[in-house]
Parts: C-alpha cells; sequence; structure tokens
C-alpha cells in the first residue's frame, strides 16, 4: 500500500468516527505492512492535511465548480491529500501530486470525478506562487481560517492575548514538534546516550536548555532501538519533565502522581530521586497500569507502585502519606495540538465540564498530601478556564494551600506567582501549565 492511500484510510476514520491519533496511522501500516518511506509519507499527509484542512479547503473552493462541502468526502480527502502535497512540500514535484491524486481517484471507483480532481489540481499547481487572498477583514475569521484553527478557539485567544501573539501560537501549532527524550541517569549519562543513538542512526542532539534531554529525530519506530530496550531514555516533553522539576522530589520522600498514566512523571520523579524512596503512581483506568509498570522494569526503577485509584476520591490510606502530590488532570489537550493536529476539531460544547473535573480532582487529593507538602497542578492546555480559573477556584475554598514561587531553566526561568504557562512560540516546548502549591504547616 502507497502512503497516500494510508493517509487516506486514516483521514477517512477521522471524518467518520473522530477517531485519529499515532495509534491509528500505525495499526494501518502494520497491517498493510508498508516500508518505512511510505509510512514516513502516510505519516506527514495526515498530520499536515489535519493541521491546514481548512485553508486546503479554500484553496480547492477557489478552483473547482464544485463547492467542497458538497463534494464526495472521500474525493474532498484525495484533493485535499493533493493540494497539502502541492502547497507544502516542495520535495515533492507538483505533476507527481496531481498524477497520484487522479490514479486514486480512479482506482478507488470514483472515475467521473477524476476530471474534477485533475483540473482542480492542476490549477492549483499552475497558480502556486499566486494564489488567492486569504479574506482579512475579521482577525478571528483570518486566522482561523489561515491556520485552520477552530474560530472559538481563535475568538477567545485573540481577546486574552491579541493577534500576533495567537498568530505565532498557531503558526507554532503547524510546524512540526520536534521528538523530546529523557536520559535514564541511573543507567546512562547523556554523552553516553548521545553517542549510542548516534550509532543506531538516529540524529540526536543534546537539549539547548534542559539538562539530561535530548532532541531525536529520524527514529523509526523507537521500540526497536537497543538504547531503548536497555532502558536508556524515555519519551517526555520538555514542558512534562518541568512540572517534575517544579516539584523539586528529593531522595527518600513518598510521592503521589495521581494522574499518571502513561507514566512520564513518574519516571521523571523516580530518577531525581534517585531510585531511593516510594512513588505511587494511580489511574483511574486499571488497564492503563501495566504500561506503567512495563516501561518501570525497562527503566530498571523499583520505586514506583501502580495503583487503580480515582483522584477525586483517593483511598483513605494515602491521606496525610506524601510529600509531594502531582495533579496532572485530564484537559482539553490543546496545548499539544502541534503534536495531536485532531485536539482542534473537538466540540467545545463537551470541553465545558472540564474545569469542574479538574478542581474535584486538587478538592480530592488535598488531605494526601502532608503538612507542609507540595501540591503541583499541571494541565496541557493554554486556555485559562482549565488553569488560572481552577486554581483561583481552589485556593478561594480551601486556605490550607498558598502558591509558591519556583525557577525553571530556560526562558521559563522565574515563575514568581507560583503558576506559569509554557507556549510553543515562546518556550519551543508544549503548551502547558504549572502551579505549585505548599501546604500549611
Amino acid at each position: 500500500m502507497t502512503g497516500r492511500r494510508a493517509a487516506l484510510m486514516a483521514l477517512e476514520r477521522f471524518r467518520r468516527s473522530g477517531s485519529w491519533s499515532d495509534a491509528v496511522l500505525d495499526g494501518i501500516v502494520q497491517k498493510c505492512g508498508m516500508d518505512r518511506r511510505e509510512a514516513a509519507l502516510a505519516s506527514r499527509l495526515c498530520y499536515g492535511v489535519l493541521q491546514n484542512m481548512a485553508l486546503c479547503d479554500f484553496y480547492i473552493g477557489s478552483y473547482s465548480s464544485v463547492p467542497p462541502k458538497k463534494m464526495e468526502p472521500k474525493v474532498l480527502d484525495i484533493l485535499r491529500i493533493s493540494a497539502y502535497q502541492i502547497l507544502f512540500l516542495d520535495k515533492i514535484p507538483s505533476r507527481a501530486a496531481v498524477n497520484e491524486g487522479v490514479k486514486l481517484c480512479k482506482s478507488l471507483g470514483f472515475g467521473r470525478a477524476s476530471g474534477l480532481v485533475n483540473a482542480v489540481l492542476r490549477r492549483l499547481s499552475e497558480n502556486r506562487d499566486n494564489l488567492p487572498e486569504i479574506p482579512n477583514n475579521d482577525p478571528a475569521d483570518y486566522l482561523s481560517l489561515r491556520y485552520s484553527h477552530p474560530k472559538w478557539l481563535t475568538e477567545e485567544l485573540l481577546r486574552e492575548h491579541g493577534p500576533e501573539f495567537t498568530e505565532n501560537f498557531f503558526r507554532a501549532n503547524n510546524d512540526e514538534a520536534p521528538m523530546t527524550a529523557q536520559a535514564n541517569t541511573l543507567k546512562i549519562d547523556t554523552p553516553s546516550l548521545i553517542k549510542n543513538l548516534e550509532a543506531e542512526g538516529v540524529a540526536v542532539s543534546a537539549h539547548p536548555w534542559l539538562e539530561n534531554c535530548v532532541l531525536l529525530s529520524g527514529t523509526g519506530d523507537l521500540t526497536e532501538l537497543s538504547s531503548f530496550k536497555r532502558g536508556e531514555f524515555y519519551i517526555q516533553d520538555a514542558a512534562a519533565r518541568l512540572a517534575v522539576v517544579a516539584a523539586d522530589p528529593k531522595p527518600g520522600q513518598r510521592v503521589l502522581d495521581a494522574c499518571a498514566a502513561p507514566g512520564g512523571k513518574s519516571f521523571a520523579a523516580a530518577i531525581l530521586m534517585e531510585n531511593s524512596g516510594e512513588i505511587i503512581a494511580c489511574d483511574i483506568h486499571k488497564s492503563k497500569l501495566s504500561r506503567i509498570e512495563n516501561a518501570a522494569r525497562r527503566l530498571e526503577i523499583d520505586i514506583i507502585y501502580t495503583r487503580a485509584c480515582d483522584a477525586r476520591r483517593p483511598d483513605e490510606d494515602l491521606h496525610g502519606s506524601a510529600d509531594i502530590v502531582i495533579a496532572d488532570v485530564p484537559c482539553s489537550g490543546l496545548g499539544v495540538i502541534r503534536k495531536k493536529p485532531d485536539i482542534r476539531y473537538k466540540n467545545p460544547r463537551e470541553l465545558a465540564g472540564l474545569p469542574d473535573i479538574q478542581l474535584d480532582i486538587l478538592k480530592g487529593l488535598t488531605p494526601c498530601v502532608k503538612p507542609g507538602g507540595t501540591l503541583i497542578y499541571s494541565t496541557c492546555t493554554v486556555r485559562r478556564q482549565e488553569n488560572e480559573g481552577v486554581i483561583e477556584q481552589f485556593l478561594n475554598i480551601n486556605t490550607e494551600f498558598k502558591p509558591e514561587a519556583f525557577k525553571l531553566p530556560g526562558p521559563a526561568g522565574l515563575a514568581e506567582s507560583g503558576h506559569i504557562t509554557l507556549w510553543p512560540h515562546i518556550h519551543e516546548t508544549d503548551g502547558f501549565f504549572i502551579c505549585k502549591l505548599r501546604k500549611k504547616p
């Protein structure tokens, strides 16, 4: 199977059921036995179309006698995949994108539409350097279309941050995100890890400002790397690692990671604790705990103990037990759009109840923090309703806790207010919120 055909299948699944993740595409790749080159093309096309769907539809509509909304959905997906190649991928000749689009259309039984596909793609190719201007009468309409972000999110960010900030954020969301890995310094130092990864053909460099962190590219299947199997590193964005840096766990302490899956913060804490102490890694979904356990064994971390637990109602034996509680709560995920472009298509009505859930988790976990202990609240979203808004509500009803300033490396620097929002276009991390609260002695 070709990369274009695989991309089309993945987009169809997204369109029909909203299902989209690396697992969806990986399943197609593995089932069809695709080679590495075609698999990489499929991934690039899927991500690219989801990142630029509204913009591709605008240009397709500019050169089509049939409006995109009235096209057969699979034909429109073929046009989107082909338009993305013409508009964004310099290494693929435009004529190849046109020809392959027409061929794909015919092979799937849409021969009648092949003339339309051919005409639209040829005109798009001929006018690549002279494309129609995007209407710019309204900032929300323009930015939403130019960067294919939902208008409700565009309007929200414009109100809070203004047009320049919003555009920079959207632009970063449509860039390719770096793959970030953390060195397991219980087993290896960072220079040695870099040397081992390079020997396996991975392009790797030390992170510019986060210690024991590396940036990867050209990895292929990471799980097949010998260095991965030896437990020399694990995948985690710098932002998530910074939440643990803010917590500042020490050897011998007891840490409760209340919403732990897939385990990255537990691993980071264990490494900072020099594998000495105890980490209780909880998740409401029991099925996710085995993934944490397997990774901990690979990393040779033996202080992590998993438990199925609802963070809103933690088990009573956890009360008063933790020096540090980490609450990386369920959220809208709008800070990781550049890694999961499908998130931008979430129904905003489905997000409305999240702040209540997040507040309930914080309230449920307060008894677990020892007097004088630390409570870390974090999300991978940039929405104030889920970040500062939740913290404000929590502090209004819980006077036992006070925000505590903390210092992070790199451009994040000092969070004097006790909380910080990280942004991809400013900090080159995922969009992420971290708040540090101290319980009164």
